[in-house]
């Protein structure tokens, strides 16, 4: 049996891409991720999950990443038809539908898994065994390795954002206060590579374009 694991990284940052990530395995192979202590990404350093991202590679079938950038997030959140749940379950079913497992686990992005589960289920072009769970990055060593895979794409991508940046805005996450520092500084500088539907982008902007108090006084 061919099984697949899907996870993503970087859901809920102001700054960079969110990535999504889809590998295939003969299920035997388990043991081989196992064997290697993959773990959510969440719990390793970045060294460890740098280490274990060509393990992980050698003992895969197939891989599918998909780096999702600002614009795409905020096209999707403007629309009538999306929002950020049902974006990412379009991009594990175009995964999903490129790797053609037998059965597939996902960790669910969703408070409504049976929800989503169907949802996701309409997208997919064969049918296939879905186990859509919370926390299935801790459960199931498949979707561990997706979430490192997952992770390490993301921390590069922003490292290369970082490069372009005149300044170090951190983890591109508004609890970082180097982030929120570099939001209300640079938020029109360089608006490519922000999520302009996030709340704290359009707080910024908001702020940023009111007029002082008394800016009106004397014109009458």
């Amino acid at each position: 049996m061919k099984i697949a694991g899907i996870e993503e990284a970087g859901r809920g940052p102001v700054i960079g891409p969110l990535v999504v990530c889809g590998i295939l395995i003969a299920e035997q192979d388990e043991e081989k991720l196992k064997a290697i202590k993959v773990k959510d990404s969440k719990l390793l350093t970045p060294k460890q999950r740098e280490t274990l991202y060509p393990k992980i590679i050698d003992i895969v079938k197939k891989k599918k990443i998909l780096i999702l950038q600002p614009a795409e997030i905020d096209a999707a959140l403007s629309s009538d038809s999306l929002n950020l749940n049902w974006l990412e379950a379009h991009k594990m079913a175009d995964i999903l539908n490129v790797l053609q497992p037998d059965r597939a686990f996902i960790d669910c992005p969703s408070n409504n898994i049976k929800a989503f589960r169907s949802y996701l289920r309409e997208l997919l072009e064969k049918q296939m065994g879905l186990v859509v769970e919370h926390k299935a990055d801790v459960h199931y060593p498949i979707v561990s390795a997706a979430s490192i895979l997952a992770k390490v794409t993301r921390d590069s991508e922003v490292a290369k954002i970082q490069k372009m940046m005149p300044e170090d805005f951190g983890s591109g996450y508004m609890t970082d206060p180097r982030t929120a520092a570099f939001l209300a500084k640079y938020y029109d500088t360089y608006p490519d590579i922000f999520r302009k539907q996030w709340v704290s982008y359009q707080s910024v902007m908001k702020s940023k374009n009111q007029l002082p108090l008394g800016a009106f006084e004397g014109r009458h």
